[in-house]
């Protein structure tokens, strides 16, 4: 152990704030629930075995909008709404309860909209759109309720001052995520206010979402870096990490966004250098924290600390999420051109901020007042989840690099060669796989919330 070794964690809260951080984890299940029925499909359409026997087109695309925006909008912010409750005072309370409440009304409208609406769905960037007023309604009832929670979370926040140890360090980190969400909801007005009436479908859309998209992945990075030193201490390390030198990480995580008004001063939403520099701060940002984060847990994990069995699913959320990330983030280098490599490269990025939130939820579930989940499926469910993740974005790199085109399903892909149908088999094996880790992370969670107090083996 060095001198410099700390425990990154929060301590225990509120009651108060505890029974608010259930409802938004509840959200948050219900969206990955939902948004892993549609999963299913999504494979199905791509992989060349199953392909045939579903219809292409619209629906793939439809099931596509759908399960982007639950499996990473509404999943990231239900986190959000549980990391910026409990780091938070009681502050409040109320408008957390009301913005819960909306975002909740919002996600139930997106959801039903694919089965009550006829809108045709809109593959844009960041937040695809079904263009029906059902959908469009809850889109904008959720984004309201997520101002609330952020609106909340600013009242709520921290007093600034230099962290002692690492709770104050991961608080504070916190409260910088939310500097981002502020820059993402002034760079969506920004956008709507801006942006030309002429335009409408994809080339609308993807302006009205590019500058508050980027903001949002500030967001998820410093979600991910909480919850690597976070898992890493509650595996019974101590991190090889100051508490200055991580929030250092931490400010350099999300000051980039502050490129992003600056973007909107300099230019118009829709020029290309307002875009170019919107990517280049993304890349800055979202690249300089992660390695010194990622080797302080891998160094703290081979502290030679004993791991005790309950801590063996945090460390494979931990390890698999580090993995994964690096994964996606190297893809990224090889991307030429519009094929399968550029979704091979975030789905690796956002399953590793995936993966460790699906771990900090392990380690919470006690303190939120359930059960231990299942240490055994637990453990498994994590390393299922990245397997198949690995082998889905593999497959995807794979074909991209015969030129297969994203966003499309069936014989849409005109897949030609043996090569092409092997690496998109290999896709859709690994996307299956993954769908049983994340229905078993569902399933875990579940029973422990079914099982109040009572541990697991």
């Amino acid at each position: 152990m060095t001198a410099a070794a700390t425990d990154f964690s929060l301590p225990d809260t509120d009651f108060r704030l505890r029974g608010l951080a259930r409802g938004w984890l509840w959200l948050g299940l219900l969206a990955l629930i939902g948004s892993g029925v549609l999963s299913i499909v999504l494979v199905l359409s791509r992989a060349p075995q199953f392909q045939h026997l579903l219809p292409a087109g619209d629906f793939f695309r439809v099931a596509l909008v759908v399960h982007v925006d639950l499996s990473v909008l509404v999943w990231f912010i239900s986190l959000g709404g549980i990391l910026w409750t409990l780091s938070g005072s009681t502050r409040a309370l109320g408008l957390n309860r009301a913005a819960l409440v909306v975002s909740g009304l919002g996600t139930l409208l997106m959801t039903l909209s694919p089965f009550v609406g006829r809108g045709g769905p809109v593959m844009a960037n960041y937040i695809p759109v079904l263009e029906d007023p059902l959908f469009i309604w809850g889109l904008v009832i959720f984004g309201a309720g997520s101002v609330m929670l952020v609106g909340r979370s600013l009242i709520a926040a921290p007093a600034w001052a230099m962290p002692r140890n690492g709770a104050d360090a991961l608080r504070s980190g916190l409260a910088l995520g939310l500097m981002p969400a502020v820059v993402a909801i002034l760079a969506f007005a920004g956008s709507w206010l801006t942006t030309p009436d002429d335009l409408t479908g994809k080339a609308y859309y993807e302006i009205l979402f590019w500058g508050g998209g980027h903001a949002l992945q500030f967001i998820w990075t410093v979600f991910m870096l909480v919850a690597w030193l976070w898992l890493a201490s509650a595996c019974s390390a101590r991190v090889p990490m100051t508490p200055r030198i991580a929030l250092l990480c931490f400010v350099l995580a999300t000051v980039c966004a502050l490129a992003i008004p600056v973007a909107y001063l300099l230019w118009p939403a829709h020029t290309v250098e307002h875009r170019n520099l919107l990517t280049f701060a993304m890349g800055l940002g979202g690249g300089l924290p992660i390695l010194p984060i990622a080797l302080a847990a891998l160094l703290a994990l081979r502290s030679g600390a004993p791991l005790a069995d309950g801590a063996r699913p945090l460390r494979a959320a931990l390890l698999s999420s580090i993995a994964l990330f690096c994964f996606g983030g190297l893809i990224g280098f090889t991307i030429a051109g519009s094929n399968v490599k550029i979704p091979a490269h975030y789905h690796g990025c956002i399953v590793g901020v995936t993966l460790a939130l699906m771990g900090l939820v392990y380690h919470l579930l006690p303190r939120l007042g359930y059960g231990l989940p299942a240490r055994k499926w637990a453990t498994f469910s994590s390393y299922c989840y990245a397997v198949g993740q690995a082998m889905h974005i593999g497959g995807l790199m794979w074909s991209g690099g015969y030129g297969v085109q994203r966003k499309v399903a069936g014989a849409e892909q005109a897949l030609r060669s043996t090569q092409e149908v092997a690496a998109m088999g290999i896709m859709g094996l690994g996307g299956l796989v993954a769908i049983i880790g994340g229905l078993i992370f569902v399933v875990v969670v579940l029973m422990a919330i079914r099982h109040r107090g009572r541990a697991a083996s």
